[in-house]
């Protein structure tokens, strides 16, 4: 109990730093300077007025100066990444791989928001989170490979990279072919860039088994999605980042079954 709440208590002060990334990325503005402060009076947030979760339920997620209200997504953010850190950490336990993982999810996060609120997925998450997970996979091989190998360390880890770039070589490169066919077929862009980039970062931190099952999970999400929003607003263009992520993580916990499920259906084991 006391590492879940560790856990939790660590995931909503990330998820403050995520709400910095999810606001000011998108307009390329620095994530670091200035600090944090009410876009309308322009009042710096003083250190207890930013206080995750507290803070928005005191204040009633007002300003205190002006009492400008706060976008309800703040807090929406911190609790998600807060109880998103305890899951993960259930799944993983107290192992090397949870601090990929827990990088990972963070990037999800931002990547999640931004696409929803802008159609865009920001190079800082997903060109920087695919450099992360190569780094990661470097140092932490548990991330790539699980049985017992008797061959050095070192050519252990750098088969944890070499795994990795596969990753980031066929995930990025099977959604790639993928808009490369939709562009030909419906005469427009059908792919974005920015998802390319994030499922070839889905990639470099679970490998290119998983990266492909990913992409085929998506789009059962994507399009049950992409129906309602059809009928709701008429428009065909959806944010398909989301789902990547959704497929990614579905995938990461639940992938093997489902890839057993799927060769035994063809006489294979996995």
């Amino acid at each position: 109990m006391i590492l879940q709440l560790f856990f939790f208590l660590l995931g909503i002060i990330i998820g403050s730093f995520l709400n910095v990334c999810i606001v000011r990325m998108p307009e390329e503005k620095s994530i670091v300077k200035p600090r944090s402060h009410c876009v309308k009076c322009k009042q710096p947030v003083l250190w207890y007025d930013n206080i995750p979760l507290l803070s928005y339920i005191l204040l009633k997620g007002r300003c205190r100066h002006c009492g400008e209200k706060f976008s309800f997504r703040y807090f929406l953010v911190e609790l998600f990444t807060g109880l998103v850190f305890v899951f993960f950490y259930h799944m993983v336990g107290l192992t090397w791989p949870l601090v990929a993982y827990l990088f990972m999810v963070s990037c999800f996060i931002v990547a999640t928001f931004v696409d929803f609120s802008h159609r865009i997925i920001p190079d800082e998450i997903s060109v920087g989170g695919m450099c992360a997970g190569l780094v990661f996979s470097l140092f932490i091989p548990e991330l790539h490979i699980t049985e017992q190998l008797d061959i050095p360390w070192y050519l252990l880890h750098l088969k944890s990279l070499w795994l990795s770039f596969l990753g980031v070589l066929i995930g990025g490169g099977s959604i790639y072919l993928m808009g490369i066919l939709g562009d030909k077929l419906f005469k427009k862009e059908s792919m974005g860039g920015g998802d390319i980039k994030l499922l070839a970062m889905i990639g470099a931190f679970m490998g290119w088994e998983l990266s492909v099952l990913t992409f085929f999970i998506a789009p059962f999400f994507g399009a049950v999605f992409g129906i309602i929003e059809k009928i709701r607003t008429n428009d065909t263009a959806i944010a398909y980042g989301p789902f990547l992520v959704l497929g990614a993580i579905i995938s990461l916990f639940w992938g093997d079954q489902i890839l057993a499920w799927v060769l035994s259906g063809y006489g294979l084991q996995y």
